[in-house]
């Protein structure tokens, strides 16, 4: 059995993670969307949360999972005895630093490859960071985040403006 892992921030997932997660889950018998904890980043959502947000999106795809991992990723991978990391490219900036990635990781786990997706077109713009700041101002989510989620996205969003002023 292929499996493969789709690791990422995911806060929140966008409709381009999406489409890389569809894309990929037709590459492999078994794809796990792990949200990878990084303790520099303070979320918008818990890890758990995410990986509930994932579930509510991939709930039609019989073939993908989601999990979360404070583990390095190469370690992840050996524990579910993936074959394959992938990663979406959205710009060539995007690509020095997931080659770099892509090298550690293999040296961490010689059986681990990485496949590199290039984002839709019409997603090459967007990331989570732009989502969160768009909620902030109120903006139609629904060409930006799966309809599943939206509801949630903003609700969250309104509760951290909510507390915001109130901290001193």
């Amino acid at each position: 059995m292929s499996i493969a892992i789709y690791p990422g921030s995911f806060d929140p997932v966008t409709l381009g993670h999406l489409n890389i997660i569809k894309r990929a889950s037709a590459c492999f018998d078994k794809l796990i969307v792990c949200v990878m904890v990084n303790s520099k980043k303070h979320g918008m959502f818990t890890p758990e949360e995410r990986v509930e947000l994932i579930r509510r999106v991939v709930a039609k795809l019989p073939n993908v999972e989601a999990d979360c991992s404070s583990t390095l990723i190469a370690e992840y991978a050996r524990q579910k005895r993936a074959c394959t990391l992938v990663k979406g490219l959205r710009a060539v900036s995007d690509f020095e630093q997931e080659v770099q990635m892509a090298v550690i990781n293999r040296k961490l786990n010689p059986r681990l490859e990485t496949m590199f997706l290039a984002s839709s077109e019409k997603y090459t713009y967007l990331s989570s960071t732009i989502v969160k700041e768009m909620a902030r101002y109120g903006a139609d989510l629904a060409d930006f985040v799966p309809r599943e989620i939206v509801d949630a996205v903003n609700q969250r969003m309104r509760e951290l403006e909510g507390t915001e002023g109130k901290e001193g």
